[in-house]
Protein backbone atom coordinates (compact mmCIF):
# COMPACT_ATOMS: atom_id res chain seq x y z
CA UNK A 1 0.00 0.00 0.00
CA UNK A 2 1.69 3.38 -0.58
CA UNK A 3 1.00 6.08 1.98
CA UNK A 4 0.08 9.81 1.29
CA UNK A 5 2.98 10.99 2.53
CA UNK A 6 5.24 9.21 0.00
CA UNK A 7 3.42 10.39 -2.44
CA UNK A 8 3.38 13.59 -1.10
CA UNK A 9 7.00 13.44 -1.03
CA UNK A 10 7.72 12.00 -4.59
CA UNK A 11 5.81 15.05 -5.89
CA UNK A 12 8.39 17.64 -3.78
CA UNK A 13 11.36 15.89 -5.18
CA UNK A 14 9.56 16.13 -8.41
CA UNK A 15 8.75 19.91 -7.97
CA UNK A 16 12.43 20.18 -6.57
CA UNK A 17 13.92 18.24 -9.67
CA UNK A 18 11.90 20.66 -12.01
CA UNK A 19 13.15 23.96 -9.93
CA UNK A 20 16.65 22.99 -10.24
CA UNK A 21 16.03 22.90 -14.33
CA UNK A 22 13.87 26.29 -14.57
CA UNK A 23 16.46 28.18 -12.46
CA UNK A 24 19.51 26.89 -14.53
CA UNK A 25 17.54 28.33 -17.83
CA UNK A 26 16.39 31.78 -15.96
CA UNK A 27 19.92 32.44 -14.25
CA UNK A 28 21.71 32.16 -17.70
CA UNK A 29 19.83 34.66 -18.90
CA UNK A 30 20.12 37.22 -16.29
CA UNK A 31 23.81 36.36 -16.38
CA UNK A 32 24.32 36.83 -20.32
CA UNK A 33 22.40 40.10 -19.42
CA UNK A 34 24.28 41.34 -16.65
CA UNK A 35 27.27 40.65 -18.59
CA UNK A 36 26.13 42.87 -21.51
CA UNK A 37 25.57 40.36 -24.00
CA UNK A 38 26.97 42.17 -27.05
CA UNK A 39 24.28 45.13 -26.11
CA UNK A 40 20.61 46.04 -27.04
CA UNK A 41 19.02 43.98 -30.24
CA UNK A 42 18.00 46.29 -32.73
CA UNK A 43 14.06 45.44 -32.56
CA UNK A 44 14.54 46.27 -28.23
CA UNK A 45 14.75 50.32 -29.75
CA UNK A 46 11.58 50.13 -31.65
CA UNK A 47 10.00 48.34 -28.62
CA UNK A 48 10.71 51.00 -26.87
CA UNK A 49 10.15 53.34 -29.19
CA UNK A 50 6.73 51.95 -29.09
CA UNK A 51 6.34 52.01 -25.31
CA UNK A 52 6.47 56.25 -25.62
CA UNK A 53 3.77 55.72 -28.15
CA UNK A 54 1.09 53.66 -26.32
CA UNK A 55 -1.69 52.60 -28.70
CA UNK A 56 -4.25 49.21 -29.05
CA UNK A 57 -2.12 48.71 -31.82
CA UNK A 58 0.74 49.03 -34.14
CA UNK A 59 2.19 48.49 -37.86
CA UNK A 60 3.83 45.13 -36.70
CA UNK A 61 2.16 43.78 -33.82
CA UNK A 62 -0.35 43.83 -31.45
CA UNK A 63 0.07 45.80 -28.37
CA UNK A 64 0.37 43.33 -25.13
CA UNK A 65 4.16 43.23 -25.02
CA UNK A 66 4.48 46.99 -25.11
CA UNK A 67 2.29 47.52 -22.40
CA UNK A 68 4.34 45.26 -20.68
CA UNK A 69 7.61 46.69 -21.57
CA UNK A 70 5.61 50.22 -20.61
CA UNK A 71 5.72 48.28 -16.88
CA UNK A 72 8.84 46.98 -16.92
CA UNK A 73 10.41 50.13 -18.30
CA UNK A 74 8.60 52.45 -15.18
CA UNK A 75 9.35 49.99 -12.55
CA UNK A 76 12.67 48.43 -13.40
CA UNK A 77 13.91 51.39 -15.74
CA UNK A 78 15.22 50.30 -19.09
CA UNK A 79 19.08 49.02 -18.67
CA UNK A 80 19.94 45.24 -20.53
CA UNK A 81 19.32 43.45 -17.25
CA UNK A 82 15.90 45.48 -16.60
CA UNK A 83 14.96 45.42 -20.39
CA UNK A 84 15.23 41.43 -20.69
CA UNK A 85 13.90 40.37 -17.13
CA UNK A 86 10.56 39.30 -18.29
CA UNK A 87 11.38 37.16 -21.54
CA UNK A 88 13.99 35.13 -18.93
CA UNK A 89 11.05 34.97 -16.51
CA UNK A 90 8.63 33.68 -19.44
CA UNK A 91 11.47 31.16 -21.02
CA UNK A 92 11.77 29.95 -17.34
CA UNK A 93 7.92 29.89 -17.25
CA UNK A 94 7.59 28.22 -20.86
CA UNK A 95 10.47 25.36 -19.24
CA UNK A 96 8.22 24.95 -16.08
CA UNK A 97 4.88 24.34 -17.97
CA UNK A 98 6.79 21.88 -20.12
CA UNK A 99 7.59 19.71 -16.85
CA UNK A 100 3.48 20.21 -15.68
CA UNK A 101 2.50 19.26 -19.07
CA UNK A 102 4.58 15.77 -18.61
CA UNK A 103 3.61 15.53 -15.18
CA UNK A 104 -0.50 15.80 -16.58
CA UNK A 105 0.28 12.77 -19.67
CA UNK A 106 1.68 10.76 -16.71
CA UNK A 107 5.38 11.44 -16.63
CA UNK A 108 7.26 10.87 -13.50
CA UNK A 109 10.17 12.44 -12.47
CA UNK A 110 13.00 11.54 -15.42
CA UNK A 111 10.27 12.77 -18.21
CA UNK A 112 9.65 16.06 -16.36
CA UNK A 113 13.00 16.90 -16.57
CA UNK A 114 13.94 15.54 -19.49
CA UNK A 115 11.20 17.38 -21.45
CA UNK A 116 12.16 20.61 -19.48
CA UNK A 117 15.88 20.45 -20.13
CA UNK A 118 14.62 20.00 -24.21
CA UNK A 119 13.09 23.25 -24.03
CA UNK A 120 16.02 24.34 -22.10
CA UNK A 121 18.48 23.16 -24.66
CA UNK A 122 16.86 24.44 -27.50
CA UNK A 123 18.61 27.05 -30.03
CA UNK A 124 15.27 28.69 -30.92
CA UNK A 125 14.38 29.28 -27.29
CA UNK A 126 17.28 30.01 -26.00
CA UNK A 127 17.62 33.02 -28.70
CA UNK A 128 14.42 34.23 -28.12
CA UNK A 129 14.40 34.21 -24.59
CA UNK A 130 17.76 35.75 -24.63
CA UNK A 131 16.15 39.40 -25.53
CA UNK A 132 12.89 40.88 -25.55
CA UNK A 133 10.44 40.74 -28.16
CA UNK A 134 6.56 39.52 -28.30
CA UNK A 135 7.94 35.76 -29.15
CA UNK A 136 8.86 35.19 -25.82
CA UNK A 137 5.19 35.90 -24.38
CA UNK A 138 4.01 33.65 -27.75
CA UNK A 139 5.41 30.85 -26.13
CA UNK A 140 4.25 31.28 -22.90
CA UNK A 141 0.51 31.78 -24.07
CA UNK A 142 0.97 28.65 -26.68
CA UNK A 143 2.40 26.02 -23.69
CA UNK A 144 -0.30 27.67 -21.13
CA UNK A 145 -3.02 26.27 -23.78
CA UNK A 146 -1.62 23.37 -23.87
CA UNK A 147 -1.53 22.67 -20.35
CA UNK A 148 -5.21 24.32 -19.65
CA UNK A 149 -6.26 21.72 -22.87
CA UNK A 150 -4.95 18.99 -21.33
CA UNK A 151 -6.60 19.67 -17.93
CA UNK A 152 -9.95 19.99 -19.86
CA UNK A 153 -9.18 16.31 -21.50
CA UNK A 154 -8.03 14.61 -18.39
CA UNK A 155 -10.45 16.15 -15.41
CA UNK A 156 -13.61 16.57 -18.20
CA UNK A 157 -14.61 20.07 -16.42
CA UNK A 158 -16.08 22.26 -19.65
CA UNK A 159 -15.18 25.21 -17.12
CA UNK A 160 -11.49 24.74 -18.59
CA UNK A 161 -12.26 26.31 -21.47
CA UNK A 162 -13.47 29.83 -20.16
CA UNK A 163 -9.52 30.10 -18.89
CA UNK A 164 -8.86 28.63 -22.26
CA UNK A 165 -10.51 31.43 -23.63
CA UNK A 166 -8.74 34.28 -21.62
CA UNK A 167 -5.23 32.51 -22.45
CA UNK A 168 -6.18 32.69 -26.24
CA UNK A 169 -7.62 36.18 -26.11
CA UNK A 170 -4.56 37.49 -24.26
CA UNK A 171 -2.01 35.43 -27.00
CA UNK A 172 -3.67 37.17 -30.11
CA UNK A 173 -2.99 40.59 -28.01
CA UNK A 174 0.62 39.99 -27.70
CA UNK A 175 0.87 38.06 -31.34
CA UNK A 176 -1.22 37.65 -34.20
CA UNK A 177 0.17 34.03 -34.68
CA UNK A 178 -1.91 32.68 -32.11
CA UNK A 179 -4.39 32.26 -34.86
CA UNK A 180 -2.20 29.36 -35.51
CA UNK A 181 -2.58 27.50 -32.66
CA UNK A 182 -6.75 28.46 -32.90
CA UNK A 183 -6.74 26.99 -36.64
CA UNK A 184 -4.74 23.85 -34.84
CA UNK A 185 -6.94 23.47 -32.62
CA UNK A 186 -10.30 23.50 -34.56
CA UNK A 187 -8.74 21.11 -36.78
CA UNK A 188 -7.73 18.57 -33.99
CA UNK A 189 -11.38 19.48 -32.95
CA UNK A 190 -12.71 18.02 -34.99
CA UNK A 191 -10.22 14.93 -35.95
CA UNK A 192 -10.86 13.50 -32.63
CA UNK A 193 -13.95 12.53 -30.68
CA UNK A 194 -13.53 16.22 -28.79
CA UNK A 195 -15.34 17.56 -31.43
CA UNK A 196 -18.78 16.74 -29.35
CA UNK A 197 -17.80 19.49 -27.83
CA UNK A 198 -19.05 22.00 -30.66
CA UNK A 199 -22.52 20.99 -29.61
CA UNK A 200 -21.69 22.09 -26.18
CA UNK A 201 -22.07 26.31 -25.13
CA UNK A 202 -18.08 25.95 -23.78
CA UNK A 203 -15.50 26.59 -26.80
CA UNK A 204 -18.35 29.02 -28.39
CA UNK A 205 -18.00 31.28 -25.11
CA UNK A 206 -13.98 30.24 -25.32
CA UNK A 207 -13.94 31.83 -28.50
CA UNK A 208 -16.03 34.83 -27.87
CA UNK A 209 -14.03 35.73 -24.91
CA UNK A 210 -10.85 35.51 -26.88
CA UNK A 211 -12.51 37.50 -29.55
CA UNK A 212 -13.35 40.49 -27.05
CA UNK A 213 -9.86 40.87 -25.60
CA UNK A 214 -8.87 40.89 -28.98
CA UNK A 215 -11.62 43.07 -30.05
CA UNK A 216 -9.60 46.70 -29.02
CA UNK A 217 -6.74 46.03 -31.68
CA UNK A 218 -9.35 44.76 -34.34
CA UNK A 219 -10.66 47.86 -33.92
CA UNK A 220 -7.22 49.95 -34.28
CA UNK A 221 -6.56 48.06 -37.51
CA UNK A 222 -9.89 49.38 -39.07
CA UNK A 223 -9.42 53.03 -37.77
CA UNK A 224 -5.49 52.66 -39.65
CA UNK A 225 -6.97 50.51 -42.60
CA UNK A 226 -5.24 47.45 -41.59
CA UNK A 227 -1.14 48.45 -41.57
CA UNK A 228 -0.81 44.80 -40.61
CA UNK A 229 -2.11 43.01 -43.72
CA UNK A 230 0.00 45.59 -45.61
CA UNK A 231 3.24 45.17 -43.55
CA UNK A 232 2.83 41.37 -43.94
CA UNK A 233 2.56 40.97 -47.45
CA UNK A 234 5.12 43.61 -48.34
CA UNK A 235 7.80 41.70 -46.02
CA UNK A 236 6.62 38.00 -47.84
CA UNK A 237 7.61 39.73 -50.89
CA UNK A 238 10.20 42.08 -50.29
CA UNK A 239 12.14 40.96 -46.87
CA UNK A 240 11.86 37.57 -46.56
CA UNK A 241 13.93 34.40 -47.89
CA UNK A 242 11.70 31.78 -49.60
CA UNK A 243 12.42 28.49 -48.11
CA UNK A 244 11.81 25.57 -49.73
CA UNK A 245 9.26 23.05 -47.27
CA UNK A 246 12.80 20.78 -46.81
CA UNK A 247 14.56 24.05 -45.81
CA UNK A 248 12.23 24.86 -43.13
CA UNK A 249 11.78 21.37 -42.02
CA UNK A 250 15.97 21.39 -41.57
CA UNK A 251 15.25 24.54 -40.06
CA UNK A 252 12.92 22.78 -37.73
CA UNK A 253 16.10 20.23 -36.55
CA UNK A 254 18.42 22.58 -35.90
CA UNK A 255 16.17 24.91 -33.87
CA UNK A 256 15.20 22.39 -31.52
CA UNK A 257 18.77 20.89 -31.77
CA UNK A 258 19.43 17.52 -33.33
CA UNK A 259 19.40 16.22 -29.88
CA UNK A 260 16.10 16.56 -29.19
CA UNK A 261 15.07 14.85 -32.79
CA UNK A 262 14.15 11.64 -31.35
CA UNK A 263 12.05 13.30 -28.25
CA UNK A 264 10.22 15.24 -30.31
CA UNK A 265 9.56 12.63 -32.97
CA UNK A 266 8.72 10.12 -30.17
CA UNK A 267 6.38 12.74 -29.06
CA UNK A 268 4.50 13.22 -32.35
CA UNK A 269 4.32 9.32 -32.73
CA UNK A 270 3.07 9.21 -29.23
CA UNK A 271 -0.32 11.07 -29.65
CA UNK A 272 -1.23 8.57 -32.36
CA UNK A 273 0.34 5.41 -31.13
CA UNK A 274 1.36 4.90 -28.01
CA UNK A 275 -1.90 4.25 -25.61
CA UNK A 276 -1.38 5.88 -22.62
CA UNK A 277 -1.19 9.39 -24.67
CA UNK A 278 -4.11 8.27 -27.43
CA UNK A 279 -6.57 10.42 -25.32
CA UNK A 280 -4.01 13.81 -26.10
CA UNK A 281 -4.09 13.07 -29.76
CA UNK A 282 -5.52 16.14 -30.32
CA UNK A 283 -2.09 18.38 -29.68
CA UNK A 284 -0.67 15.80 -32.27
CA UNK A 285 -3.38 17.10 -34.80
CA UNK A 286 -2.13 20.84 -34.02
CA UNK A 287 0.92 20.33 -34.44
CA UNK A 288 0.45 18.72 -37.85
CA UNK A 289 -1.74 20.80 -38.97
CA UNK A 290 0.49 24.21 -37.69
CA UNK A 291 3.16 22.72 -39.16
CA UNK A 292 1.53 21.66 -42.78
CA UNK A 293 0.48 25.23 -43.03
CA UNK A 294 4.03 26.49 -42.66
CA UNK A 295 6.06 24.02 -44.30
CA UNK A 296 3.97 24.85 -47.49
CA UNK A 297 3.82 28.63 -47.09
CA UNK A 298 7.05 29.42 -48.23
CA UNK A 299 7.95 32.92 -46.54
CA UNK A 300 7.74 30.65 -43.52
CA UNK A 301 10.41 31.26 -40.99
CA UNK A 302 12.47 28.68 -38.63
CA UNK A 303 11.04 30.08 -35.31
CA UNK A 304 7.17 30.19 -36.40
CA UNK A 305 6.79 26.72 -35.17
CA UNK A 306 8.70 26.98 -31.99
CA UNK A 307 6.31 27.33 -29.65
CA UNK A 308 4.15 24.00 -31.10
CA UNK A 309 7.34 21.93 -29.48
CA UNK A 310 6.74 21.83 -25.86
CA UNK A 311 3.89 19.75 -26.04
CA UNK A 312 5.81 17.11 -28.06
CA UNK A 313 8.71 17.25 -26.20
CA UNK A 314 6.70 16.25 -23.19
CA UNK A 315 5.08 13.65 -25.06
CA UNK A 316 8.29 12.11 -26.31
CA UNK A 317 10.04 12.12 -22.79
CA UNK A 318 6.99 9.64 -21.50
CA UNK A 319 8.13 7.54 -24.13
CA UNK A 320 11.58 7.47 -23.11
CA UNK A 321 11.05 7.30 -19.70
CA UNK A 322 8.62 3.93 -20.61
CA UNK A 323 11.48 2.60 -22.29
CA UNK A 324 13.60 2.81 -19.39
CA UNK A 325 11.17 1.25 -17.05
CA UNK A 326 9.31 -1.21 -19.14
CA UNK A 327 12.56 -2.38 -21.59
CA UNK A 328 14.95 -2.17 -18.65
CA UNK A 329 17.14 -0.04 -20.03
CA UNK A 330 18.08 2.33 -16.99
CA UNK A 331 21.37 3.87 -18.75
CA UNK A 332 18.88 5.59 -20.81
CA UNK A 333 18.37 8.30 -18.07
CA UNK A 334 21.47 9.40 -17.47
CA UNK A 335 22.42 9.25 -21.08
CA UNK A 336 19.84 11.57 -22.73
CA UNK A 337 20.12 14.07 -19.98
CA UNK A 338 23.62 14.24 -20.12
CA UNK A 339 23.60 14.15 -24.11
CA UNK A 340 21.29 17.48 -24.29
CA UNK A 341 23.30 18.77 -21.63
CA UNK A 342 26.87 18.17 -23.76
CA UNK A 343 24.62 19.09 -26.72
CA UNK A 344 23.60 22.58 -25.50
CA UNK A 345 27.23 23.76 -24.61
CA UNK A 346 27.92 23.04 -28.02
CA UNK A 347 25.61 25.27 -29.49
CA UNK A 348 24.93 27.89 -26.73
CA UNK A 349 27.75 30.59 -28.13
CA UNK A 350 25.76 29.95 -31.05
CA UNK A 351 22.83 31.48 -29.75
CA UNK A 352 23.73 33.59 -27.04
CA UNK A 353 26.21 35.93 -26.71
CA UNK A 354 28.25 33.79 -24.18
CA UNK A 355 32.10 34.18 -25.93
CA UNK A 356 33.60 37.69 -26.61
CA UNK A 357 33.20 38.27 -30.37
CA UNK A 358 36.35 37.19 -31.57
CA UNK A 359 36.08 34.16 -29.95
CA UNK A 360 32.95 33.60 -30.80
CA UNK A 361 33.92 34.27 -34.72
CA UNK A 362 36.66 31.67 -34.29
CA UNK A 363 34.74 29.14 -32.57
CA UNK A 364 31.88 29.35 -35.27
CA UNK A 365 34.61 29.05 -38.04
CA UNK A 366 35.53 26.11 -36.19
CA UNK A 367 32.13 24.18 -36.11
CA UNK A 368 31.91 24.99 -40.10
CA UNK A 369 29.22 27.24 -40.08
CA UNK A 370 28.52 30.36 -41.81
CA UNK A 371 26.34 33.16 -40.47
CA UNK A 372 23.14 32.98 -42.48
CA UNK A 373 19.82 35.06 -42.40
CA UNK A 374 16.07 34.43 -42.95
CA UNK A 375 15.73 38.05 -44.89
CA UNK A 376 17.39 39.39 -48.27
CA UNK A 377 20.43 41.18 -46.64
CA UNK A 378 24.09 40.77 -46.65
CA UNK A 379 25.91 39.26 -43.70
CA UNK A 380 29.10 39.72 -42.28
CA UNK A 381 31.60 38.25 -39.92
CA UNK A 382 28.16 37.99 -37.69
CA UNK A 383 24.66 36.11 -37.86
CA UNK A 384 22.22 38.69 -38.18
CA UNK A 385 21.13 38.26 -34.47
CA UNK A 386 24.26 39.35 -33.13
CA UNK A 387 25.31 41.91 -35.66
CA UNK A 388 21.69 43.69 -34.51
CA UNK A 389 23.48 44.39 -31.63
CA UNK A 390 26.53 46.49 -32.36
CA UNK A 391 27.73 49.87 -33.10
CA UNK A 392 24.36 51.58 -31.92
CA UNK A 393 25.91 54.01 -29.07
CA UNK A 394 28.53 54.68 -32.00
CA UNK A 395 25.83 55.82 -33.97
CA UNK A 396 23.95 58.36 -32.33
CA UNK A 397 27.28 59.37 -31.37
CA UNK A 398 28.27 60.01 -34.93
CA UNK A 399 24.86 61.60 -35.28
CA UNK A 400 25.44 64.10 -32.59
CA UNK A 401 29.03 65.30 -33.88
CA UNK A 402 26.74 66.28 -37.02
CA UNK A 403 24.29 68.11 -35.10
CA UNK A 404 26.41 69.69 -32.97
CA UNK A 405 28.71 70.91 -36.17
CA UNK A 406 24.99 72.79 -37.06
CA UNK A 407 24.59 76.46 -35.91
CA UNK A 408 21.99 77.01 -32.72
CA UNK A 409 20.06 78.50 -35.03
CA UNK A 410 19.75 75.29 -37.21
CA UNK A 411 19.87 72.91 -34.17
CA UNK A 412 16.51 74.43 -33.30
CA UNK A 413 14.55 73.43 -36.48
CA UNK A 414 16.59 70.43 -37.21
CA UNK A 415 15.25 67.12 -37.98
CA UNK A 416 16.80 63.39 -38.26
CA UNK A 417 15.33 61.37 -40.84
CA UNK A 418 16.34 57.38 -40.26
CA UNK A 419 16.25 55.00 -42.65
CA UNK A 420 14.80 52.10 -40.18
CA UNK A 421 13.27 51.49 -37.05
CA UNK A 422 16.38 50.54 -35.47
CA UNK A 423 18.30 53.40 -36.04
CA UNK A 424 15.74 55.07 -35.64
CA UNK A 425 14.99 53.65 -32.00
CA UNK A 426 18.78 53.47 -31.46
CA UNK A 427 18.40 57.36 -32.00
CA UNK A 428 15.90 57.96 -29.68
CA UNK A 429 17.38 55.83 -26.90
CA UNK A 430 21.02 57.38 -26.74
CA UNK A 431 20.56 60.59 -28.40
CA UNK A 432 18.89 62.07 -25.51
CA UNK A 433 22.34 62.32 -23.51
CA UNK A 434 23.42 64.47 -26.77
CA UNK A 435 20.22 66.45 -27.09
CA UNK A 436 19.12 65.19 -29.99
CA UNK A 437 15.68 65.81 -31.20
CA UNK A 438 13.78 62.83 -31.43
CA UNK A 439 14.14 60.80 -35.09
CA UNK A 440 11.57 60.20 -37.74
CA UNK A 441 11.49 57.39 -40.42
CA UNK A 442 8.60 55.78 -42.89
CA UNK A 443 9.79 52.42 -41.55
CA UNK A 444 6.83 50.90 -39.74
CA UNK A 445 5.30 52.75 -37.03
CA UNK A 446 7.36 55.54 -37.34
CA UNK A 447 5.57 56.45 -40.23
CA UNK A 448 2.57 56.67 -38.23
CA UNK A 449 4.05 58.48 -35.66
CA UNK A 450 4.46 61.38 -38.58
CA UNK A 451 7.19 64.06 -38.69
CA UNK A 452 6.78 65.45 -35.37
CA UNK A 453 7.66 69.10 -35.01
CA UNK A 454 10.64 68.38 -38.04
CA UNK A 455 9.90 71.05 -40.69
CA UNK A 456 12.46 69.67 -43.19
CA UNK A 457 14.01 73.12 -43.81
CA UNK A 458 17.07 71.52 -41.94
CA UNK A 459 17.45 67.54 -41.81
CA UNK A 460 20.24 65.33 -40.93
CA UNK A 461 19.72 61.82 -43.02
CA UNK A 462 21.18 58.64 -41.33
CA UNK A 463 21.90 56.35 -44.93
CA UNK A 464 20.02 57.19 -48.30
CA UNK A 465 20.84 57.81 -51.74
CA UNK A 466 22.43 61.11 -52.44
CA UNK A 467 20.92 61.53 -55.95
CA UNK A 468 17.37 61.17 -54.59
CA UNK A 469 17.82 63.29 -51.69
CA UNK A 470 19.22 65.65 -54.24
CA UNK A 471 15.84 66.05 -55.95
CA UNK A 472 14.31 66.80 -52.32
CA UNK A 473 16.41 69.50 -51.12
CA UNK A 474 17.98 72.72 -52.76
CA UNK A 475 21.28 71.76 -50.77
CA UNK A 476 22.82 68.58 -49.70
CA UNK A 477 25.99 67.74 -48.43
CA UNK A 478 27.76 64.48 -46.83
CA UNK A 479 28.55 65.46 -43.11
CA UNK A 480 30.24 62.21 -42.24
CA UNK A 481 30.39 58.61 -42.53
CA UNK A 482 29.60 56.39 -39.76
CA UNK A 483 31.68 53.01 -39.70
CA UNK A 484 30.86 49.82 -37.66
CA UNK A 485 33.28 46.50 -38.08
CA UNK A 486 30.72 43.87 -36.49
CA UNK A 487 27.35 45.36 -37.36
CA UNK A 488 25.01 44.46 -40.86
CA UNK A 489 26.94 45.46 -43.58
CA UNK A 490 24.19 47.96 -44.97
CA UNK A 491 25.04 49.89 -41.62
CA UNK A 492 28.79 49.80 -42.18
CA UNK A 493 30.35 52.92 -44.32
CA UNK A 494 27.12 54.45 -43.61
CA UNK A 495 26.98 58.03 -45.00
CA UNK A 496 25.39 61.03 -42.86
CA UNK A 497 23.96 63.93 -44.94
CA UNK A 498 22.36 67.14 -43.85
CA UNK A 499 19.61 68.36 -46.32
CA UNK A 500 18.63 71.99 -46.33
CA UNK A 501 15.70 73.68 -47.97
CA UNK A 502 12.86 70.83 -48.97
CA UNK A 503 11.24 71.48 -52.42
CA UNK A 504 8.00 70.62 -51.21
CA UNK A 505 6.29 71.09 -47.38
CA UNK A 506 6.71 67.98 -45.53
CA UNK A 507 3.86 67.14 -44.94
CA UNK A 508 2.90 66.67 -48.47
CA UNK A 509 5.65 64.38 -48.97
CA UNK A 510 5.79 62.46 -45.45
CA UNK A 511 3.15 59.80 -47.51
CA UNK A 512 5.93 58.92 -49.80
CA UNK A 513 7.91 57.88 -47.15
CA UNK A 514 5.71 54.95 -45.67
CA UNK A 515 7.80 51.87 -45.76
CA UNK A 516 5.67 48.84 -44.11
CA UNK A 517 8.23 46.11 -44.70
Amino acid sequence: MIRRSDVQSERFYDTIALLAVVSGKFLLHVGVNFSGGYGYFRDEFYYLACADHLAWGYVDHPPLSIGLLWLSRTFLGDSLPALRLLPAIAGALVVWWTGLIACEFGGRRFAQVLAALAVSIAPLFLAIHGFYSMNSFDHLFWVLSVYILARLIKTHNPRWWLLLGFVLGLGLLNKISMLWFGFGLTIGLLLTPLRRYFLTKWPWIAAAIAFMLFLPHVLWQIAYDWPTLEFMQRAASLKMVLKSPLEFFGGQILGMHPFTLPIWLSGLYAYFGFKPLRRFQIFGWIYIAVFLFLFFNGASRDYYLAPAYPMLFAAGAIVIEQLTRYRRRPWLKPLSLILLLIGGLITLPLVLPVLPVETYIRYQAKLGIAPSSEEKTALGQLPQHYADRYGWPEMAAAVARVYQSLSPQEQAICGIFIENYGEAGAIDFFGTQYGLPRAISGHNNYWLWGPGEASGEVMIHVGGNLTQLQQIYTDVRQAAVFTCEYCMPYENNLPIYIGRGLRQPLDEIWPLAKNYI
